[in-house]
């Protein structure tokens, strides 16, 4: 028997809608670069949710991909991007923003979110051209720890790094379930106007892959296209993006597929707080972080598939739970009374 994965949200493959969508377009003949209809279309409906006509919009294949193009063409030689130590950039991308010859400026987190003060204190900390000058901060939403920014959080990032001419780039590869989640209350548009750039994650919420940057600062607009060429990133069948993100954002099935995603963990997190266990952050997103005795994670490890985050004291871990779009509420099921069997 197969192990049930909780590992990830993008073992599955991708939801019908966008194959079916891409099947039927399949022999229509189109630009290439980005230039074809379908990416014009999925611009036009991605503006429509941030209720910025002005935005520039962009798809790339994935998230280091979107990462170190979007950092490296806003920075100069001498400067970097300050992140948490948990972001994605400094723990899962292979070096790829060092590998350009910029540094990233950590700041501890317990709970993944960068905080205003540890902004002005490394700005402070860079006080002449002896040092590398911070000129970006990077955030996720939601963020590597399962946590999500309120908008009060975000607004005071943003007034923050204006007010120290800091770029604010938003790492969305869980997006969708950031923006599902039942304590969020930030939307699109309020994105659109509190950073000056971000994605939108599709790889992890029912695309075959791909992410869409949103530019909305114009000083970070120009010649976008040229790093994008020359980090391999202009796919010649841009339509590929295109028609898959359309189909998401024509209506509401971006959103529809996170709520699903969430709505799939917080039954998990319910079953476990009956259970009386905790968590290392509050379950927000799709991500959860429960600890459990390390025997039961030895018995649940003969079934499921999960990482183990973090080892504790007492004979206890935290691991870390994921739930996708194509989750089975069945399997969920099934993994609350394996649960509340021990």
């Amino acid at each position: 028997m197969s192990k049930f994965s909780f590992k990830n949200d993008y073992s599955e493959g991708f939801h019908p809608q966008l194959i079916d969508a891409l099947a039927k377009t399949n022999l229509e003949q189109q630009e290439g670069y980005g230039e074809d209809v379908f990416c014009e279309k999925a611009r036009i409906a991605i503006k429509a949710k941030t209720e910025n006509q002005n935005s520039d919009i962009y798809f790339v294949s994935g998230g280091t991909q979107a990462n170190t193009i979007v950092i490296t063409s806003a920075l100069k030689s001498f400067e970097g991007v300050i992140a948490a130590t948990t972001g994605h950039i400094n723990v899962h991308e292979t070096g790829a923003i060092e590998a350009t010859g910029h540094k990233i400026i950590l700041v501890y987190s317990h709970d993944g979110k960068v905080k205003p003060e540890d902004i002005i204190a490394e700005c402070e900390r860079a006080e002449d051209h002896h040092m590398v000058r911070p000129a970006m901060v990077y955030i996720s939403n939601s963020t590597e720890l399962g946590s999500i920014y309120t908008k009060t959080e975000l607004t005071a990032l943003s007034e923050t790094c204006k007010a120290r001419n800091l770029y604010l780039y938003l790492d969305g590869a869980r997006l969708g379930s950031a923006l599902s989640s039942i304590n969020n209350d930030i939307t699109l548009a309020d994105l659109s106007k509190l950073t000056d750039v971000f994605y939108i994650g599709g790889t992890k919420n029912g695309a075959i892959m791909g992410e869409a940057i949103v530019i909305n600062n114009d000083n970070l607009k120009a010649d976008f296209k040229y790093h994008l060429k020359q980090r391999g990133a202009l796919l010649s069948k841009g339509r590929l993006m295109g028609v898959q993100f359309y189909e998401l954002f024509k209506e509401n099935l971006f959103f529809e597929l996170a709520l699903h995603a969430n709505n799939m963990v917080y039954k998990i997190a319910d079953a476990l707080n009956e259970k009386g266990f905790t968590f290392i952050t509050k379950p927000e997103s799709n991500q959860i972080f429960p600890i459990l005795p390390n025997d039961l994670i030895d018995k649940l490890l003969l079934k499921y598939e999960f990482y183990i985050w973090q080892k504790l004291e007492d004979n206890k871990s935290a691991v870390r739970l994921v739930t996708s779009w194509a989750t089975s509420e069945n399997k969920v099921d099934e993994f609350i009374e394996d649960i509340c069997r021990d």
